[in-house]
């Protein structure tokens, strides 16, 4: 059995082929993709086979963020991750083939780490749930000429300053999201501790959000055609400054 290019002339080593079918500049890089295979990420979403649903929602919070932590930690979640910048960035054919079929291709750089997100059609009822894929890789520069190479191009890219919070009472995860457009909490977990989450930080289902930060930014934008085409932080909004 062969594998690769169909045809009689076969170069005789890996190595060889490498060297002669891809770029000098992808073989002079390194790429290590690593598997997110940390317990933590059960207690976001449920995992069958390997494969994670994710369900979640968004619920707009009308004032700070460091009122909304207050509020979080005062109902007895714990922090588990500080407030870090997250970077992300959508990936798409020229054809917008993706998103035509309600499928998602992210690249997020948050700290030092860089996270490559499949993400599947999503049913948005009451709360928003798809198949995610998620994987780290250590050269992000590599990836994107990868995806260069395959016909993929940059698309919408989104900022946000966020802090999560774990329940030691059950398996989901609080998140403050701080964003050009505002403050946003995001609830990721089962279903019914969604809404127990909420209830406990004074909301309930009528204040749920499925839509995601792409389609909130377009019915920003809309309110405020000034805005740049991406959810992006001016330069000197770019600290640790909390959203205010």
């Amino acid at each position: 059995m062969f594998y690769g290019a169909p045809g009689g002339t076969r170069t005789p080593g890996l190595l060889i082929r490498s060297q002669s079918l891809y770029p000098a500049e992808l073989r002079a890089r390194r790429l290590i993709v690593s598997f997110d295979t940390e317990p933590a990420r059960d207690t976001e979403s449920a995992r069958t086979d390997g494969i994670v649903t994710e369900t979640e929602i968004k619920i707009r919070w009308n004032g700070p963020a460091t009122g909304a932590q207050a509020v979080i930690e005062r109902h007895g979640y714990q922090l588990v991750a500080a407030r870090t910048l997250e970077v992300d960035q959508l990936f798409d054919r020229a054809s917008g083939e993706l998103q035509q079929t309600g499928l998602v291709l992210r690249l997020r750089r948050s700290g030092t780490r860089s996270t490559v997100t499949y993400k599947g059609p999503a049913t948005r009822e009451i709360y928003k749930s798809r198949e995610e894929i998620e994987f780290d890789i250590s050269d992000p520069d590599a990836f994107i000429a990868v995806l260069d190479r395959l016909g993929y191009r940059p698309g919408f890219r989104y900022e946000k300053y966020r802090t999560k919070f774990s329940d030691p009472r059950g398996a989901g995860l609080v998140m403050i999201d701080e964003t050009p457009m505002g403050v946003f909490l995001e609830l990721e977990g089962p279903e019914d501790w969604i809404d127990l989450t909420a209830k406990r930080l004074g909301f309930t289902s009528a204040a749920y959000l499925t839509a995601s930060y792409a389609s909130l930014y377009w019915q920003h934008r809309e309110r405020n055609p000034e805005a740049p085409a991406n959810m992006i932080f001016e330069p000197s909004n770019l600290s640790e400054t909390r959203t205010k």
